[in-house]
């Protein structure tokens, strides 16, 4: 527990830096919390390029942004929240547009029966995910993708954390349904 708290009082001390203009303090900012910015963005948006392309973006905007921030314990929920917003954004974007899918965010693999049998896995799984409500969606992003806490998703979704327990509850019961009914 002394660990986190010690590393709670670092990245408070780099938001107070980078906010007074320490570009160095906002590159370690940015060191410790853009792979999972990333991993949100790309789990939500589905291709490398608009998940790196957003990414930058994320970072621009906490960047323009950094003097409003407000300490509450950590960054990330406030950098996931300019991500969600971001990320609604660009899918409104690309409906609009009738915009086909990027390319894929995996290389491919050496064996092409495991790259066919996981890419199987990986558009069954998102499939029955796009059928998800957008909060449900929201929430899975969040907690796996993002890897954020209940508590911290709760303050990125501006909901209670019995809220986004019950939401990723029915989400993954949802789930779970849709791919057994798909027959394996």
């Amino acid at each position: 527990m002394a660990g986190s708290a010690a590393g709670e009082f670092d990245e408070a001390e780099l938001v107070r830096r980078a906010q007074q203009g320490d570009a160095q303090a906002f590159g370690a900012l940015y060191d410790q919390h853009v792979d999972r910015v990333y991993a949100y963005i790309a789990h939500r948006v589905g291709n490398r390029a608009d998940a790196e392309d957003l990414t930058q973006e994320v970072f621009l905007r906490a960047l323009a942004s950094l003097s409003r921030f407000r300490w509450r314990g950590s960054l990330l929920p406030w950098l996931l929240t300019i991500a969600r917003n971001l990320v609604t954004d660009h899918q409104r974007r690309r409906r609009r547009e009738g915009a086909w899918p990027a390319a894929p965010l995996t290389a491919p693999a050496e064996d092409p029966v495991e790259l066919a049998e996981r890419r199987r896995q990986r558009e069954r799984l998102r499939a029955a995910a796009a059928e998800l409500t957008e909060l449900q969606q929201q929430v899975i992003a969040l907690r796996f993708a993002a890897g954020l806490s209940i508590a911290e998703t709760a303050r990125v979704m501006g909901r209670s954390e019995n809220a986004v327990k019950n939401l990723q509850h029915k989400a993954i019961a949802a789930l779970r349904r849709r791919l057994k009914g798909e027959g394996g």
